[in-house]
């Protein structure tokens, strides 16, 4: 395993993490989730990422639970919170009250006396910025918090806060965490740049576009019964043929690489310096042990280059 900083921070992590979205206190079985996540500490994945609203806590206890007999020195842990935890009208967004709520019962949930990262899953419109980032970095000054985060924010929303933390000496961002694959690039334009100009790393989310760029899915209107399409509507509005067909010729280029689908995609996310680690989801354990295997491999410029042709967008 390869490790890499957090932005301009000190902090490193693995290249490969372990998420827990649509997967771990709900989606997948209990013992598949514990043994996916104890396949990918002894692999080398130093990193673990959840969130208070991943089926309601239940996957920040998971995720606790399963990491509780490690040293607690040898993992970064992840969190996040915006969305509704409840029917109050303080029970979601980036207020104090909010913040300081959420962040005790996810350290509580998770069984742990200071969070790694703290995310703010989204930007909230309906609360001062100012007053996100200085209940931020008080739990920061506390020990509670050790970095902050963002997710999904704009460039300009990053820049704003940068700004604020700036004038006020407050904790700055140090990551963005947005999706990012090979038919998701958005973030090129604006983010990564941002990113590399202000020091904040990118933890990207999706890398294998939700199953697609496995190479799994043979046709958009015969999907396995078992697979997330099948089961998630978001998921199976992503996949057309188009998509496929180009898959299957990726997936051809990564044979002769002798790689598997899934590994050529991350690599080819990982040749992004900005990049801290590429985020994966793991139903079972064999899974981790293929994607963590795209580690430290090195795509040549023509490699890249019958990507982008493949890729045509």
């Amino acid at each position: 395993m390869f490790y890499r900083r957090v932005g301009s921070s000190g902090l490193k992590v693995s290249e490969i993490s372990l998420g827990s979205w649509l997967t771990y206190g709900g989606y997948v079985e209990r013992e598949n989730a514990i043994l996916a996540i104890e396949q990918a500490y002894d692999l080398g994945v130093n990193f673990f990422d959840t969130a208070n609203v991943y089926e309601q806590g239940a996957a920040e206890e998971l995720v606790g639970q399963t990491l509780a007999p490690y040293p607690r020195h040898s993992y970064v842990l992840a969190t996040k919170m915006y969305f509704p935890m409840g029917e109050g009208p303080n029970d979601q967004g980036l207020s104090r009250k909010h913040i300081m709520d959420q962040a005790h019962a996810s350290m509580k949930r998770l069984g742990l006396d200071y969070i790694d990262i703290l995310y703010c899953h989204r930007y909230d419109e309906d609360t001062p910025l100012e007053e996100t980032l200085r209940a931020l970095d008080d739990l920061v000054t506390q020990g509670k918090v050790l970095y902050i985060g963002v997710s999904e924010w704009t460039a300009a929303q990053m820049a704003e806060s940068h700004e604020i933390a700036s004038r006020y000496l407050l904790d700055r961002i140090v990551v963005n965490q947005p999706m990012y694959n090979m038919f998701e690039r958005s973030i090129e334009k604006e983010i990564i740049p941002f990113g590399e100009q202000k020091g904040i790393g990118q933890v990207v989310f999706s890398p294998l576009a939700q199953g697609l760029l496995t190479g799994k899915y043979n046709s958009a209107s015969n999907l396995p019964e078992n697979s997330r399409a099948a089961k998630l509507d978001f998921v199976r509005d992503g996949i057309t043929d188009d998509k496929i067909a180009k898959v299957k010729q990726l997936g051809k280029l990564a044979e002769q690489l002798e790689l598997s689908m899934s590994q050529l995609a991350i690599a080819w996310i990982l040749r992004q310096k900005n990049v801290a680690s590429a985020l994966v989801g793991a139903s079972r354990p064999e899974q981790v042990v293929e994607n963590v295997r795209a580690s430290g491999i090195q795509l040549s410029a023509d490699v890249l280059e019958q990507i982008e042709r493949i890729l045509d967008n």
